[in-house]
């Protein structure tokens, strides 16, 4: 079985590669994603298709070129916990964002199981208005 750094590493190597079936394919039923509150897509949303829509769907219908950069991956066994960036252009607005994030991720039985974000939501609303 695949280590948890392993899964989470693939989940990152599959979004570079903006290959979303890759990125879903380790995502538990049951998995519990929350994006944090002044996030333009805020809440906790379950399992793999509310994942998608609410989330990398959403985020597609609402930048250009929204992108998360992976800076380091921290290995603390079955939680992960990934540093980097984001940045991208608000398509009403053309503004663009760079704002920094953390994500904590909890594997368990070869599957993501929880997800959380922080980032500066500040930086991101701002290229929204």
């Amino acid at each position: 079985m695949r280590k948890a750094i392993e899964i989470v590493k693939a989940h990152y190597d599959a979004n570079d590669r903006h290959d979303i079936d890759d990125m879903l394919a380790d995502i538990a039923p049951d998995c519990r994603w929350t994006e944090m509150d002044g996030f333009p897509c805020a809440g906790t949303y379950v399992g793999p298709q509310e994942i998608f829509r609410n989330v990398f769907q959403a985020l597609g219908k609402s930048f250009d070129g929204y992108t998360f950069k992976l800076e380091r991956l921290l290995d603390a066994g079955d939680e992960i916990v990934a540093v980097g960036d984001y940045s991208g252009t608000h398509r009403e607005t053309g503004k663009t964002f760079n704002a920094r994030v953390v994500h904590v991720w909890s594997v368990a039985g070869g599957k993501i199981r929880r997800f959380e974000q922080f980032t500066d939501t500040l930086r991101v609303a701002e290229s929204m208005r």
